[in-house]
């Protein structure tokens, strides 16, 4: 194993950093050799590596060299605590958006153990079972993360894409809860039947990032994400949030939740938005790096 470490960092040198090659030398390992921990890692490296494991490593570390995202290559990767397997054919999950989970966690948690709704940020009817409705789910790492946190609610995915749907119900089933997954356009009409009349939380992390922002974007992404869920026009950046805002008009309960993530470039005009639609707050909210991320808007 020795060895296989000495070369996964002798040829990933050139491409990427220290600590870089690091986490993905670990990666690499773990999942070829099934160890699932550094500590395990280090035990084994004086073990000796098959030939069929020094290919996966060689074919993983060339893939790695075209930049190809890990998580493509392995086929999974973690997010709120649960593994998700991913192809091209949706977003890699990113820890902002474990944010944006943890934030409906937390409010949702609140309102089960708090008798007084007026001692919340934002007051929403305290029903059970929530009703939950994600628009653009792709990997379902949002909706399947509250169904794992909300066992009891009705959980909607949304998605252009059959592919991505397909993706997110094999992940509904590796993490074993039930999500009901649509396929619908969301700038089209809802057809009658498809959806509850109304939701608690309507959630989304739509494409938010413009044409014009592409050429501040890492190579990896560019090259091997799914452009119909990263970009909008620059003539109209803000085209999912009014498409999102105005379902939630109609679909949310009085005094439900909407969450969406937003880029930083357009995170106050978002929350604006929500306001002049109608909605009685819309808050925008930091990440961890203290990026604009979060808008949390409720209905009248």
């Amino acid at each position: 194993m020795q060895n296989s470490l000495r070369y996964i960092r002798e040829q990933l040198l050139p491409y990427y950093q220290e600590e870089e090659i690091r986490h993905l030398a670990q990666r690499i390992i773990s999942f070829v050799c099934s160890t699932d921990c550094s500590l395990e890692i280090l035990r084994c490296k004086g073990k000796e590596i098959s030939p069929d494991e020094r290919n996966q490593i060689e074919n993983i570390v060339s893939r790695l060299q075209r930049h190809e995202p890990i998580q493509y290559i392995l086929g999974e990767t973690e997010f709120y605590g649960l593994t998700f397997g991913v192809t091209s054919d949706v977003l890699i999950p990113r820890p902002e958006t474990e944010e944006l989970v943890d934030l409906i966690v937390s409010d949702c948690r609140s309102l089960e153990s708090r008798s007084l709704r007026s001692s919340l940020p934002l007051d929403f009817p305290q029903k059970t079972p929530l009703t939950v409705l994600d628009i653009g789910t792709g990997s379902g790492c949002i909706a399947i993360s509250l169904a794992k946190c909300f066992p009891s609610a009705t959980i909607y995915g949304l998605d252009v894409s059959a592919a991505a749907l397909s993706v997110a119900s094999a992940n509904a089933k590796r993490n074993g809860v039930a999500v009901r997954w649509e396929m619908h356009d969301i700038f089209k009409p809802i057809p009658s039947g498809l959806l509850p009349a109304t939701f608690d939380v309507i959630v989304s992390n739509p494409p938010y990032v413009t044409e014009s922002e592409k050429a501040q974007m890492e190579a990896n992404v560019l090259a091997y994400e799914p452009h119909l869920a990263l970009f909008v026009s620059d003539d109209n950046p803000l085209v999912f949030y009014h498409a999102i805002a105005d379902l939630g008009l109609q679909r949310l309960k009085h005094l439900g939740r909407i969450y969406v993530e937003t880029g930083s470039l357009y995170g106050k005009a978002t929350a604006a938005l929500f306001l002049q639609k109608g909605y009685r707050e819309a808050q925008l909210m930091q990440d961890i790096s203290g990026n604009d991320r979060i808008v949390r808007a409720r209905k009248i």
